[in-house]
């Protein structure tokens, strides 16, 4: 079937994107703080073990984001101003309130990322409205806001998952990663806002073994191209970061590199998801894309 979420739109015939106060690429980090269960299969570095109960192997390296990874990745985020905007499982608030604390504190942007990373949207076979409420729910009584945006626990939706997130208040999702420029979706009050699976360090580093250096060349390389075609139209960089994979000590410098790049660019804003759909809904026509 075809995807009746949103219409085919070329990048070269849309109406011009302005950023504030004349920037043209609107960056952001999607830093996906996540939980994983000790009994289910999840993300993984090695397979030879990922289907072992437990397996300690996996969920260890996972762990050590929430423990180690983040709270060194904090510094180099407030070193350039950056607030990530936060790809929040909701059982993140009960296991790990201190980085809500922490992220509270730096007036991070939270997004609604699913109850936990070893749950996929897509495998929700209950009620998937009063899932996702709870989720939205969750995150809101723990950082005083209500959620806006949305990223599915690896990028993952049901055909209803869109409607149902408006009803409950949201605006934007990540999930689909097929642009450089936010857009409406055929869902009323929802658009869609750059994420990016290619500039992300779960497959740079992991999938694909990306050094250091390397990942430093990809980011600088992603934004000047991006900066060179926004003369007429602004573009999204999002840089997707996981703290079990950047947050180990020794891609710490690189990220640091990178992060010191971007903040010294001309023309970019540092900004959050939140702020790139607000200000894209409030100054677009509402027509979708």
């Amino acid at each position: 079937m075809d995807n009746a979420l949103y219409d085919y739109s070329p990048i070269v015939d849309r109406e011009p994107i302005h950023w504030p106060d004349g920037a043209r690429v609107a960056f952001y980090v999607g830093l996906n703080v996540e939980h994983f269960l000790v009994g289910t299969a999840s993300t993984s570095i090695n397979q030879a073990t990922a289907g072992l109960v437990p397996d300690p192997l996996n969920f260890g390296w996972r762990d050590y984001g929430p423990r180690v990874g983040i709270w060194r990745m904090m510094e180099a985020f407030d070193k350039y101003g950056i607030r990530p905007s936060v790809l929040l499982n909701s059982d993140v608030v009960e296991h790990y309130p201190q980085i809500i604390e922490a992220g509270l504190a730096r007036d991070w942007a939270w997004l609604a990322h699913g109850r936990n990373n070893s749950t996929l949207q897509a495998d929700v076979a209950d009620d998937e409205r009063a899932y996702l409420r709870h989720v939205v729910d969750t995150i809101e009584k723990a950082t005083g806001r209500r959620p806006r945006g949305w990223l599915g626990p690896a990028l993952t939706e049901t055909f209803r998952t869109p409607s149902l997130l408006a009803e409950l208040g949201l605006d934007y999702t990540l999930d689909w990663t097929n642009d450089d420029q936010p857009y409406r979706l055929n869902v009323p009050g929802m658009s869609s806002v750059p994420y990016s699976l290619e500039l992300n360090d779960l497959g740079l580093f992991t999938a694909h073994a990306l050094s250091g250096p390397d990942f430093v060349q990809v980011v600088k390389d992603q934004l000047d191209r991006l900066y060179e075609e926004s003369a007429d139209s602004g573009r999204v960089m999002s840089l997707a970061l996981h703290p079990f994979v950047t947050g180990q000590a020794f891609r710490h410098k690189y990220l640091d590199q990178a992060l010191e790049y971007v903040a010294n660019h001309p023309g970019v804003w540092l900004t959050t998801s939140d702020e790139i759909a607000e200000h894209y809904t409030r100054t677009s026509a509402p027509t979708a894309g």
